[in-house]
């Protein structure tokens, strides 16, 4: 079977965070036809073997907005023609501002690098809980948002726009493999959010997705990537319990029905063509040993 080739070209891509999404989607690219040279970046030094042997390039980069970026790294790290951003923010452990400030440092590096094509992989966590569908226009500015330090993020990104072409891409709760939704609940009692629906997507979805956008051209847009079934948290945590025989959580009915938010996907489905592997969460591959 030949190789497919993207319809842009080969790119050398640079993968900012090469962590749980972005090491797989690395070497998903270096599968494929649209990469000469893959480039990942890291925190942690013992993941350079790692990357050596799956083939990437590996960049040992910090983002401490006080100190700056290392120039002799960052530069080179920088100098491709696409870069994938892909750090996620875990607010509850930041200083407030912490991670919009790196962002803005690594728009500034973008901005003086040579590349043309961004991609930013944020979170449909930016959406309040309004007990309605969410679609992309809803959260545009930081005081619309439920995590206002998200969307400042995606806003010092996306201020790239008038010289790159940046594509901020919205994805729900990250399960597969090693993560499962009903390890993170197992025996617990009478849960009262039972009857909301869930928003995820698989992290293969994810990774091909991304490899698919990139295939198909980057735009100047914003999109939701959501598994296009939405099961109730019930029903997704009873399965994922049952799958590895651990105690399922117990729930009941509350007063007041939690509120809760469905993620649309159609402006993704519409702009580009992609089918999902797992378009239902009750039907997500995990592996329980990763």
């Amino acid at each position: 079977m030949s190789e497919q080739v993207s319809k842009v070209g080969k790119k050398r891509i640079s993968i900012l965070g090469c962590g749980w999404l972005g090491f797989p989607l690395a070497k998903r690219l270096l599968g494929s036809g649209i990469t000469s040279q893959v480039k990942g970046s890291t925190t942690s030094e013992h993941k350079l073997d790692q990357f050596a042997a799956a083939g990437i390039d590996g960049y040992l980069l910090l983002l401490n907005p006080e100190a700056g970026l290392d120039v002799s790294i960052s530069e080179s790290f920088f100098d491709s023609d696409l870069i994938v951003i892909s750090i996620p923010p875990r607010m509850s452990q930041n200083v407030a501002g912490n991670y919009s400030a790196q962002m803005r440092m690594v728009a500034e590096a973008i901005r003086q690098s040579p590349a043309k094509d961004v991609v930013f992989v944020s979170s449909t966590g930016v959406y309040r809980d309004l007990s309605q569908t969410a679609v992309e226009s809803d959260v545009q500015l930081p005081e619309h948002s439920a995590q206002p330090e998200m969307v400042a993020a995606e806003n010092a990104i996306a201020a790239l726009r008038h010289e790159k072409t940046v594509t901020i891409l919205r994805l729900s709760g990250l399960l597969g493999y090693n993560r499962i939704p009903g390890k993170y609940v197992q025996g617990q009692k009478e849960m009262t959010t039972g009857d909301i629906p869930v928003n995820y997507i698989h992290r293969d979805d994810a990774t091909a997705i991304i490899k698919s956008i990139i295939e198909q051209g980057i735009q100047n847009e914003t999109f939701n990537i959501t598994a296009p079934f939405h099961p109730t948290r019930s029903e997704v945590y009873v399965d994922s319990c049952a799958q590895f025989g651990w105690e399922a959580p117990t729930f009941k009915k509350p007063e007041v029905q939690p509120p809760f938010k469905v993620i649309s996907g159609d402006k993704f489905s519409k702009t580009y063509q992609y089918e999902f592997r797992y378009p239902d969460p009750l039907l997500f591959h995990y592996e329980v040993s990763l």
